[in-house]
């Protein structure tokens, strides 16, 4: 009787979850080896344009404490 609990359970498991289970993690491997696509990587490109930018600014505004505040970097 309790054998019945054990193997109905187990045998659609292994002919319906099992399978589909498979089936998607191999597909999510094939489409996550594939690499970026060509929407992911313009949106990679205009965030290292981005960070680029953000860079140039910093360097800048670095440069303009030194000026107007020399000591700006020994404070904490």
């Amino acid at each position: 009787m309790s054998m019945g609990f054990i193997v109905g359970p187990l045998i659609v498991f292994m002919i319906f979850v099992a399978p589909l289970w498979l089936l998607l993690h191999y597909r999510s491997k094939k489409h996550s080896s594939e690499g970026l696509s060509g929407d992911d990587h313009e949106k990679l490109q205009a965030l290292v344009a981005r960070a680029e930018q953000m860079q140039e600014r910093i360097v800048t505004l670095e440069r303009i404490l030194d000026a107007e505040a020399p000591q700006w970097r020994n404070k904490v």
